[in-house]
């Protein structure tokens, strides 16, 4: 198989809420691997110092902030930028039991994780039918295939937005553009640091994952490397668990 169909060389990747975390990551093996990327967040500070970072990694990075939940910003920001894939990583998460739910709380991360995923698929989209292909790359989650307690919210989010692969990838691969997602498994970053301070919980899932270590974000970044390159054409409405084994074994 030649190599060239793995490349994502000089491919126009948008990453967004890539300050930190599973997005900072996949922006730098992008980076590393000659892609163009750009990356939003909502924190200017975050936003410019992930973007000084990646800088270093290729001069060619760029930076814009945005707020998922503002479709006329979204609309502005992706007519305005090239894109060849779109990696939909903007998300929040709060730990809370469902009796205490607020509708604040619900909605803040509904619309964030869902909606707001949904309207930049939708904005990028315009552009990727105008070009006459392009590929989007949903950041579903475990969450999105087991009930985890006190992430309701989150769940259905990521229900859902695994949902929305699915439909937009059936309705939008007559302009080729493919609709395929990501499901990480266990990883430590800021949203869910608070789980790994717990010894306890450490101890008892690690020994639910059958690779028996949780995830480092570097374990994300050839997945989305292969679902934005030519290597995974003929793949659209899936999804990939990177997961250590975790689903396979319950």
């Amino acid at each position: 198989m030649p190599d060239t169909q793995f490349s994502v060389a000089d491919k126009q990747i948008v990453i967004t809420g890539a300050s930190k975390g599973i997005g900072f990551a996949l922006a730098q093996g992008f980076c590393k691997a000659g892609a163009r990327v750009t990356i939003t967040a909502r924190n200017q500070k975050q936003l410019s110092e992930a973007h000084e970072a990646l800088l270093k990694l290729d001069p060619r990075a760029s930076a814009q902030v945005l707020d998922v939940n503002d479709d006329t910003a979204i609309r502005d920001f992706f007519a305005a930028t090239p894109i060849d894939v779109l990696i939909n990583n903007a998300g929040v998460e709060h730990v809370c039991e469902s009796l205490n739910m607020s509708e604040m709380i619900w909605d803040k991360i509904v619309d964030t994780n869902l909606k707001g995923s949904f309207f930049c698929a939708r904005a990028a989209a315009e552009v990727m039918k105008s070009q006459g292909k392009g590929t989007i790359i949903n950041m579903c989650s475990l969450t999105s295939a087991v009930g985890v307690p006190g992430a309701v919210p989150y769940s259905a989010s990521k229900s859902g937005l695994l949902g929305v692969t699915r439909a937009l990838s059936s309705e939008w691969a007559k302009y080729n553009i493919r609709v395929n997602a990501i499901g990480p498994g266990y990883f430590q970053t800021d949203m869910t640091d608070v789980f790994y301070q717990d010894a306890q919980w450490c101890e008892s899932m690690l020994k639910k994952i059958p690779m028996q270590r949780f995830g480092q974000l570097d374990d994300l970044v050839g997945t989305a490397i292969f679902l934005a390159s030519e290597a995974s054409a003929y793949m659209t409405g899936q999804v990939l668990y990177v997961d250590g084994g975790y689903l396979a074994s319950i």
